[in-house]
């Protein structure tokens, strides 16, 4: 998740006022030109996938119950159709919701989202895949429980992050990955004429087959309801370190396992990186501290525009500077804010901020507020002038993670300038991942690096230090061997990525027996399961957008000065450089 750039102190005050009571939620990802839910288009909470392509289906069901899922499988299975599972905000940015063609047919957990039990003395929670983090996170608390790790956005559904393998950041415990808690799965998958066409498969822990559903791409079925295994309520005490980025390298690993909730924001043209020390305190250490990540709180809709032109503007004109500026104003504000954390729900006064889990885990406000004509909105909400990036994210081993950071950092000092614009979202979030059991899960204890940063509202338009954006890109994904986050990234992060896993095989074949005929598969995710061909498309400009690596100039956008070449360390990469740069 991105965030949000260049902003006033002025603003910032002003939102801090008037945040509680202004901001317009999301609007529905799926639209339907028919009253009965036909004719319909998906997209996801952007407002556009990596190719840019719109995504139909002939209908969409809202089921509200485990009955009328599976009586909604059974009709699309008895009828052929395609289907595929759609959320309440659809924050995944590939392709995993769209149906192939015209006529499949959409599910959405949008009103699955009830939960179904809480067990407090064996400390479990029983959730309808459609609810919330959010939701989850607070009826757990109720019940004076907590579920120990997961994504610092609230806005997903437990469905949707199991289906991408969305993580926070802890190399203790059971790790990091919401989906190394889940316990029990109540799945629905096509079945034959003789048994309805659609039936219920519960797996539980120790059975093979939860270790495909654990992160499943949503190609396995429809998840119904997942039980977690959660822990008794507990206090996490936070502090934030800035530092000279220096002995990053050195550093990376280690940090990792000195702090059970510990994670990085570098900022690499600034030469600067931000500790969390962040671990857990007894229960009665005072302290009622509340995360509340500026970045995902609502924003007023003139000030995104602004901001959004500004940086248009800034691309157009080659201003690095200007972006530099810009990026330390921004990154001065959030350290100096503490990133949104108070001491007591209100304001700041000090390090450390101590406080309960479900206070401290996840935000986003800009979810939460009141229907307001769009004066406020979330930062990246597709109907304003806001926020519009690519976002590429990749985990690599511990023991790799300081090679790559030492050559982004020779990049650096190439181009000491070149990720500003990167800085303007809040540089590059590291995050600690533990090696799971899921087949398509993290392979390796390692770090997972999310990058995001300015995509042009036209296709062939080259950004600013478009080689340099690339060359990382390379570096991670194929140097270091990264694994791209499964609900993230441009296409080329998933070109034959499926071999990096150990048990792919056993995850196909999972597959081929719950949906033999395919139905919850689609061209686009059969590509990045190296099922069939074509996930790279060769065109004019396709290097500019993560739809290939370029090997021609036409690749690029040669009549803008932007050819393909090698590049800058790491050799074998092929990037659209501008030859004749003349950056201010």
């Amino acid at each position: 998740m991105s965030q949000k750039a260049f902003r006033s102190v002025l603003s910032f005050s002003f939102l801090l006022c008037t945040r509680l009571v202004l901001s317009t939620p999301p609007e529905d990802p799926i639209k339907c030109s028919s009253p009965k839910n036909t004719s319909c288009t998906v997209t996801n909470s952007y407002g556009v996938f990596p190719d840019r392509s719109i995504c139909s289906a002939s209908q969409v069901l809202y089921p509200t119950s485990e009955d009328e899922l599976v009586s909604a499988v059974a009709f699309a299975a008895k009828n052929r159709m395609k289907m595929k599972v759609a959320t309440r905000y659809s924050h995944s940015i590939p392709k995993l919701v769209c149906p192939d063609g015209q006529n499949g047919l959409l599910l959405s957990t949008k009103y699955l989202n009830q939960v179904v039990k809480v067990d407090v003395e064996e400390r479990k929670m029983v959730v309808q895949s459609g609810v919330t983090l959010k939701q989850l996170i607070n009826e757990a608390a109720k019940a004076g429980l907590a579920l120990p790790y997961g994504p610092y956005w609230w806005g997903l559904t437990i469905g949707g992050l199991m289906g991408t393998g969305a993580h926070g950041s802890s190399l203790w415990g059971r790790g990091s990955s919401v989906h190394d808690h889940v316990v029990e799965v109540r799945v629905v998958v096509p079945a034959s004429p003789e048994n309805g066409f659609a039936k219920v498969l519960v797996l539980k822990e120790g059975d093979e087959d939860l270790n495909a559903v654990k992160v499943s791409l949503g190609v396995l079925g429809v998840l119904s309801q997942i039980t977690l295994k959660l822990e008794p309520m507990f206090k996490r005490s936070i502090t934030y370190l800035v530092k000279d980025d220096s002995e990053l390298g050195g550093q990376v690993a280690s940090f990792g396992r000195q702090h059970e909730f510990a994670d990085i924001t570098w900022y690499p043209s600034q030469h600067k990186a931000v500790y969390r020390v962040d671990d857990r305190v007894p229960i009665d250490v005072p302290g009622n501290g509340l995360y509340d990540f500026i970045p995902f709180r609502p924003t007023a809709s003139l000030e995104l525009a602004l901001i959004r032109t500004t940086e248009d503007i800034q691309e157009s004109t080659n201003d690095a500077n200007g972006k530099c500026l810009g990026a330390k104003t921004t990154t001065d504000a959030l350290i100096n804010s503490a990133y949104g954390l108070t001491n007591n729900g209100m304001i700041f006064t000090g390090y450390p901020v101590i406080g309960f889990q479900n206070r401290l885990q996840a935000s986003g406000t800009c979810l939460d507020s009141f229907m307001d004509a769009k004066i406020t909105a979330c930062a990246w909400d597709s109907r304003i002038k806001g926020e519009f990036f690519h976002q590429t994210t990749f985990s690599i081993a511990l023991s790799s993670a300081k090679g790559f950071i030492e050559d982004v950092q020779k990049l650096v000092q190439l181009e000491p300038k070149s990720l500003c614009g990167v800085e303007l979202y809040n540089g590059i979030l590291m995050r600690y991942v533990k090696t799971s059991s899921a087949y398509l899960g993290k392979q390796d204890d390692a770090i997972d690096f999310d990058l995001t940063y300015y995509r042009s509202k036209d296709p062939m338009k080259p950004r600013l230090y478009e080689d340099i954006l690339e060359e990382i890109e390379q570096l991670g994904i194929f140097k270091y061997g990264g694994l791209p986050h499964w609900g993230k990234n441009r296409n080329l992060a998933f070109d034959k990525a499926i071999r990096k896993y150990r048990f792919a095989d056993k995850f196909l074949k999972v597959k081929e027996r719950f949906d033999p005929h395919g139905l919850f598969s689609s061209e686009w995710t059969d590509q990045v399961l190296g099922l069939k061909e074509g996930l790279m498309i060769e065109k004019d400009g396709c290097a500019l957008e993560g739809l290939c690596i370029c090997s021609q100039d036409r690749h690029c956008a040669p009549s803008k000065g932007y050819f393909c070449r090698p590049g800058k360390v790491y050799k074998e990469a092929r990037v659209c450089a501008h030859v004749k740069s003349k950056r201010m």
